[in-house]
């Protein structure tokens, strides 16, 4: 085949294509493009946060070693209920004691001293009383007498010395017998050990600036149970303390729980580690649950839905149908957006700004722009977002699927 027939050949093929090309557009223009049609309605609206946790105590005790030494009886075991004030583990105290007793020997050395001192007070008192009546009578010269004053005064001053070491070493006993009451460790509370990362043998090490002490066990009362949630940043600003939730734990499957909010953390959570500025920003909510069950344990995972508002018989539209287009007649490089959706007057499309409010699952509020029963378009997505004023629209038909055409053949 010639070149030339080639090159008549591909512009007929190219021209037929144009040639049905535009016959579709037209074809299409006449028609109008296929979207999905929907009314406007009056419903209830329920607005929630979505988020995800776990299961913690209300009040829990992470206790530490206060005193250094091998731990020689360990009375609990992980999972073991606990009343406040049980005996829970043993430090060695023999050298604690040791000390204690030290101290109280040295305190009772002391009380002798202070007799010994008091007595030689009398004798120098007694010894000045009769040095002053000599001195009187003019037996003895005045230095004789000062110096017994002298000697009454020094004797004095020795008791009083005697007293305040007496105050020193009773301080020194009280603090040694309280170290030595902390190798004896009892529950503070009641509650269940819900961790005991220590074994009898090991030796418990007190904390210090830069190292942390030994971690001895963990007790939780779990009387009062709390899920502690992580919510994302978006979402913060409507969560409120009081607000209803509802919570699901993943160790009981297909039941729900519902709680309250109690507290709403003022910080983002921290990470440990290294991170990253895209890293998403939550922050801690906790939801006190209302009858939680009774073998629920602090570190089951959950989620939560919290109720953040609600509105009853509103004008409401399905969200996808909402349009967020560039403000007409805004300042080139300061474009301002605005709400709106597109109804259908006429077989036409017309964008209609809204004002919106609360928005739920699949729907949202409509507070100003609309009336019920007004046909808008709810779709598809693109569509809506190449959708002009005034283009021509037409209901796009459901394609029945292999399933329903099989039926009716049938």
């Amino acid at each position: 085949m010639k070149r030339r027939t080639k090159i008549l050949i591909t512009v007929a093929v190219v021209i037929l294509l144009g040639g049905i090309t535009a016959a579709s557009l037209l074809s299409r223009g006449k028609e109008g493009t296929p979207v999905a049609f929907g009314k406007t309605a009056t419903m209830d609206l329920v607005s929630k946060v979505t988020a995800n946790g776990r299961i913690d105590a209300k009040r829990k005790v992470d206790l530490s070693a206060n005193v250094m030494g091998q731990i020689v009886n360990l009375a609990v075991r992980e999972g073991d209920v606990v009343k406040k004030d049980d005996f829970l583990l043993q430090i060695d105290q023999k050298q604690l004691a040791a000390s204690a007793e030290g101290a109280a020997a040295s305190m009772r050395a002391l009380f002798s001293d202070r007799d010994a001192a008091r007595t030689t007070l009398d004798i120098t008192q007694r010894d000045y009383d009769r040095a002053r009546r000599n001195y009187d009578e003019k037996i003895i010269p005045l230095a004789d007498l000062e110096r017994a004053r002298s000697s009454v005064d020094t004797a004095r001053a020795n008791v009083t010395a005697i007293e305040q070491r007496i105050q020193q070493s009773r301080a020194n006993l009280t603090a040694a017998r309280d170290t030595l009451s902390k190798t004896t460790m009892r529950a503070p509370m009641a509650g269940i050990i819900t961790a005991l990362p220590v074994e009898e043998g090991e030796v418990a090490v007190i904390g210090t600036m830069n190292n942390a002490g030994t971690k001895l066990l963990t007790i939780a009362d779990m009387s009062v149970v709390e899920a502690v949630m992580e919510v994302d940043e978006t979402d913060i600003p409507s969560v409120r303390v009081g607000q209803r939730a509802t919570v699901t734990i993943d160790a009981y499957p297909n039941k729900t729980w519902s709680g309250i909010v109690t507290e709403v953390g003022s910080s983002p959570i921290t990470r440990t580690g290294l991170s990253t500025s895209s890293e998403a920003v939550n922050f801690e909510v906790k939801i006190q649950l209302e009858h939680p069950p009774a073998d629920v344990r602090p570190g089951f995972s959950a989620s939560a839905d919290i109720i953040t508002g609600t509105r009853a018989k509103t004008l409401a539209i399905p969200i996808q149908a909402l349009v967020v287009r560039e403000k007409p007649g805004s300042t080139p490089g300061k474009s301002q957006d605005e709400e709106g959706v597109f109804v259908v007057k006429d077989g036409k499309a017309q964008f209609v700004p809204v004002t919106t409010g609360l928005a739920g699952e699949s729907d949202i509020e409509i507070t100003s722009g609309l009336k019920a029963g007004t046909t808008i378009i709810t779709g598809p997505f693109r569509a809506l977002r190449e959708l002009k004023d005034g283009e021509k629209v037409r209901e796009q038909k459901e394609e029945k699927t292999t399933g329903d055409k099989s039926a009716e053949k049938k």
